[in-house]
């Protein structure tokens, strides 16, 4: 079986950790990084239900003025709520979740940048189909690997680590003699 990664530019096979912190030499990098992760996910879906609410009014409005007919369309826009919360917050600039920020977390590339549009789009697809078929067992994937990723980060290039800039960019940095 060969697991095929997707490519942003950054990450060429599915085991390239190039740019993500070594746990052993910035442990800080991962403390803590799966109940973080957990708790930041269940503020999410707080935040993401508070939206759903605002929108399903706004569309239940919408769909009384249309007698109907727009039914359809906002049922299809009222799936993308948390789809677009993940993608457009994950890609934004502090590559995190309102979840993840309480809990200072954030998500990068495997190169250490921020991931962009599609790569977070790719990573936030891949959580909901893995999580909805395994229910949530694939989860437990974060337990046996040492940079705490889970399948859906392995497969779109990402890793999420505690909020370092400052140590993890010069972590990265080749020594100069």
């Amino acid at each position: 079986m060969v697991l095929i990664m997707a490519s942003f530019g950054d990450a060429l096979t599915f085991y390239d950790t190039r740019g993500m912190p070594d746990p052993a030499a910035l442990p800080e990098a991962y403390e803590g990084v799966l109940w973080r992760r957990t708790l930041a996910y269940f503020v999410d879906l707080c935040v993401i239900g508070v939206i759903a609410v605002f929108c399903w009014i706004i569309f239940a409005v919408l769909w009384l003025l249309s007698f109907g007919l727009l039914g359809p369309v906002l049922w299809f826009a009222f799936g993308l709520i948390p789809l677009a919360y993940h993608t457009f917050l994950l890609s934004g600039p502090r590559s995190a979740t309102l979840g993840m920020r309480i809990f200072d977390v954030e998500l990068r590339s495997v190169t250490g940048e921020r991931p962009r549009l599609l790569q977070a789009l790719i990573q936030t697809v891949l959580f909901y189909i893995t999580v909805g078929a395994t229910c949530s067992l694939v989860l437990l994937l974060v337990l046996f690997n040492r940079h705490k990723r889970t399948l859906h980060d392995m497969l779109s290039g990402t890793v999420v680590v505690r909020r370092f800039p400052v140590r993890w960019a010069a972590a990265r940095e080749p020594l100069h003699a």
